[in-house]
């Protein structure tokens, strides 16, 4: 990328900053209730505003043009506007307010329009620290240490997002009984970071999900070996960005555990 453009070090300044001030700052809000609702539709906690005003005032400080699209704010145009980013300022925020420590901020910079125009997908863990970041073509990276997905075809461990657990649940259910072990964390960017680092074979989430949630997940996961497809098996390359619901996600470690995932969820009406 040319120095007017953004940047994986200017992603990096700006996890650095958020490891450093959203522990104490989430910590404080334990228990708080909602702003209101974000241009995503979601409730918007004290949390998410401050990561989001966090990430904004890095970028300005960067003076480099962006345009960021993120579940809170919507659209905002940065320094003249430029290269798109897709920010969740916290995803699992419902987990940061209960105090369950699973959250992260995920950011992703598209040259384009489309899932597949995505460049670059980071992801920074805002309770242990670790940074997750794919770039297009050069692969998946955990703490600049270099990740690959599961190779084998067992089905050890699954992820999933129920968003409607009584419509999502019975959906998933012949999928999730295949499994040693399931399980529903509540952030479906780290869900997708630790299928990229190979610690889970699969995930899944039935309901559709905003390109914001899972751009950054799904570029770590195809740069280090994976599959990500909608339910039914169709590419999500086309996929436009927005703050809209556009599909619901099935992510695989390799071809082999796809297809027996596919062959499953085809027993099922969708």
């Amino acid at each position: 990328m040319g120095k007017d453009r953004i940047g994986v070090a200017d992603l990096r300044k700006i996890g650095k900053r958020l490891k450093e001030e959203m522990p104490s700052l989430v910590r404080g809000a334990y228990g708080s209730g909602a702003l209101g609702k974000g241009a995503s539709g979601d409730k918007t906690y004290p949390v998410d505003k401050r990561a989001e005003e966090i990430v904004f005032e890095e970028l300005e400080r960067a003076g480099k043009p962006v345009t960021v699209i993120s579940e809170e704010f919507g659209m905002m145009d940065i320094n003249g506007g430029g290269m798109r980013l897709l920010l969740d300022p916290v995803d699992g925020s419902t987990n940061s307010m209960s105090g369950i420590t699973v959250y992260s901020t995920s950011m992703a910079l598209i040259d384009g329009d489309t899932i597949g125009d995505i460049d670059t997908g980071y992801v920074v863990n805002l309770v242990s620290g670790d940074e997750f970041l794919a770039i297009k073509g050069k692969g998946s990276f955990l703490n600049d240490r270099s990740i690959t997905t599961q190779k084998d075809d067992i089905m050890r461990v699954i992820l999933y997002e129920a968003q409607m657990p009584g419509r999502d649940i019975p959906i998933i259910l012949p999928l999730l009984s295949l499994f040693r072990r399931a399980r529903c964390l509540g952030s479906t960017a780290l869900d997708m970071a630790f299928l990229s680092q190979g610690s889970v074979s699969m995930f899944i989430t039935p309901s559709p999900s905003r390109s914001f949630d899972f751009a950054a997940g799904y570029l770590l996961i195809k740069e280090a070996g994976g599959i990500v497809t909608d339910l039914k098996g169709n590419g999500i390359e086309d996929v436009r960005i927005g703050v809209e619901r556009s599909t619901p996600i099935l992510a695989s470690a390799n071809e082999e555990l796809h297809k027996k995932a596919l062959e499953v969820l085809k027993e099922e009406p969708l």
